[in-house]
């Protein structure tokens, strides 16, 4: 308890290691993967790919369905994420198509609809330090693949339709099978072993890159109608709170803007050694950003979760979220946190307001920062308190 948590995140670590620990010491592991894969990012364009493996057969599904985790604490993310073993094969993501069997079991189990067998047989027992990240969902031990084998894959008609589209552009793929109701995390999948675009374009792509580049896809094709919608005519607060995380949506009636604001309180997974509360943000105004947001995959997660609310009302709005992380977020468990939780918020009943003035005195009611420090750390929200319009001269 040296670091001064409420919980330790060393210790919620080692117990579920060494739950673990027993089932994966062998140099040869069976089990039904949920299905999932992972595609590393170090030394890219030669990079690590391979399967995620647990120690258990059955219905392991929920172990790699990100949108199943609303609710669930973080011992029972934990619990699950690090029974998967990370299996590893060095690729060159730009010259995979003959790489080989575990290539192709590899993809074929990102293209799959359900759990299935995998027998694993490693070079040496899995081994290594649990992966946390507040960009990729956890896993647990990896070791270098000696070969790989599955069972009979039923790939996801949807997915499969794409994968076998070789003139399909990738962007369109992933917009096309999020209309057809695929889950994001699946899509993900699929889009991080190149099983979408051009065939002469087509190549592995890392993980964590993966998410955010459907994340960011999905948002701006939505962004392309959200825009020519009539405004919401009130102010609009959502409220979620979830892993020690409060949030708060603010919805403006302008065009559209949008801000995601957090702050990470001493103690918890991005300020595990300060003294204060240390807050950042990203916003862009109705033109969009060029830059990638320093916020990183957090910021196209939750413009997704927004667009996906105004894309159901077909309303535009201006969005600022509010995050505030508290000690008991011990740990980073991934984007999806955001995205989910975002998701979850916005499917509250919001709370409605005729002026700006009375939304923010509601937030206040909910955060323990004050308004004041928010606006001083908001783009959107000095915009619109401070910058004069046309309508104001009326």
């Amino acid at each position: 308890m040296l670091c001064g948590k409420d919980r330790c995140p060393l210790m919620v670590k080692f117990y579920s290691q060494n739950r673990a620990r027993r089932l994966i010491d062998t140099l040869d592991l069976y089990g039904d993967s949920p299905p999932g894969v992972f595609v590393g990012r170090f030394g890219y364009p030669n990079v690590d790919v391979g399967p995620l493996v647990p120690p258990i057969i059955g219905d392991t599904s929920i172990m790699d369905t990100p949108e199943l985790w609303v609710g669930k604490s973080i011992d029972e993310i934990v619990d699950f994420r690090f029974s998967l073993v990370r299996g590893k094969h060095r690729i060159n993501v730009m010259d995979f198509q003959s790489c080989g069997r575990i290539v192709d079991h590899t993809r074929e189990l990102a293209l799959s609809v359900n759990p299935l067998e995998v027998e694993a047989a490693f070079q040496k027992k899995p081994a290594g330090r649990i992966v946390l990240d507040d960009e990729i969902q956890p896993f647990g031990p990896s070791a270098r693949l000696r070969d790989l084998s599955i069972g009979n894959p039923k790939f996801d008609q949807r997915v499969e339709k794409a994968f076998y589209d070789t003139d399909l552009r990738a962007v369109e793929a992933v917009v096309a099978l999020y209309q057809n109701d695929v889950l994001v995390s699946r899509i993900q999948k699929a889009f991080s072993v190149g099983a979408f675009g051009i065939e002469k374009n087509r190549r592995f792509v890392p993980t964590r890159w993966s998410i955010t580049a459907v994340d960011d896809i999905i948002g701006k094709s939505m962004l392309e109608k959200t825009k020519t919608y009539p405004l919401i005519n009130e102010f609009r607060t959502y409220d979620w709170d979830q892993l020690d995380n409060r949030w708060t949506v603010l919805m403006l009636p302008t065009t559209w803007r949008y801000e995601l604001i957090e702050a990470w309180y001493p103690n918890t997974a991005w300020n595990p050694t300060g003294k204060q509360i240390e807050m950042i943000s990203d916003h862009e105004f109705f033109d969009g950003r060029k830059e990638y947001a320093q916020i990183g995959g957090c910021y196209y997660a939750a413009r997704l979760a927004v667009n996906e609310l105004l894309t159901r009302e077909r309303r535009q709005a201006g969005a600022v979220i509010f995050r505030e992380a508290h000690p008991g977020y011990i740990m980073p468990v991934g984007v999806w946190n955001v995205r989910e939780n975002v998701r979850m918020a916005l499917r509250q009943k919001p709370s409605k307001f005729a002026r700006l003035s009375d939304a923010l005195a509601h937030i206040a009611t909910r955060m323990d920062i004050p308004i004041q420090t928010w606006t001083r750390h908001s783009g959107v929200l000095r915009d619109f308190l401070y910058q004069r319009r046309i309508e104001d001269y009326d």
